[in-house]
């Protein structure tokens, strides 16, 4: 087993600046994309059918995510010209055109942990870096090489994270579509002991003191 230790930055880091070189051109990262939630992803190659059907999936639904106002940036330590045959082949093979960029350069995926060495010594693992306005990261998940991502997942977490950053409130399993809850928020713990004996009549929708929940607003 490889014992090495490689940097992953962590939840609540500021995410690691990087210059580089995409298919709309130059880019300082996270500099560039200030004021705008940004889903980041490394794929582990280009001209590869998983890779193919995560492209397709994320322009599927790059509505989605322009509507939350979040920027999606690919990644993976092809270089740009690969990048651009790619995505002009997706185009003529599957009549879509990929609207968001691809950035190059193997800084990135050191500066992010994208390369597992005991997965593959040279290729991405499938990295999700979502990372705030203030440039903050905010959530991050790692998906094998073989094992395509859940794009209607990373929009569920968006608005999830949204919903924290902006109005302070916490989401349960699964939400929207929770067992108990459905759409409901969860209400944010109490911190003393006057407050624990008086959520129950404050929120109706408590299992007990310390679980909570009301509607989204």
């Amino acid at each position: 087993m490889n014992t090495e230790t490689y940097n992953i930055p962590l939840i609540g880091d500021i995410a690691p600046h990087f210059e580089a070189q995409n298919t709309e051109g130059a880019l300082s990262f996270p500099e560039d994309y200030k004021g705008k939630w940004t889903v980041l992803f490394s794929h582990p190659g280009d001209f590869t059918p998983v890779c193919t059907t995560e492209f397709l999936g994320f322009q599927e639904l790059k509505e989605e995510f322009d509507k939350r106002d979040i920027k999606i940036l690919g990644f993976s330590v092809d270089g740009i010209h690969s990048h651009i045959a790619w995505m002009k082949n997706i185009e003529e093979n599957f009549g879509v055109k990929i609207e968001f960029p691809i950035a190059s350069g193997h800084n990135i995926a050191q500066k992010y942990g994208m390369i597992h060495p005991n997965a593959d010594k040279m290729a991405t693992v499938r990295a999700v870096f979502i990372i705030s306005p203030g440039g903050v990261i905010a959530s991050m998940m790692y998906y094998p090489l073989a094992n395509g991502r859940n794009i209607y997942e990373i929009i569920r977490l968006v608005d999830s994270l949204q919903l924290s950053y902006n109005e302070g409130k916490a989401t349960p399993a699964n939400w929207p579509h929770n067992k108990i809850y459905g759409n409901k928020v969860i209400v944010p713990p109490v911190k003393t002991l006057a407050e624990a004996n008086k959520i129950k009549s404050k929120y109706p929708d408590c299992k007990d003191w310390y679980i909570c929940a009301v509607d989204k607003a």
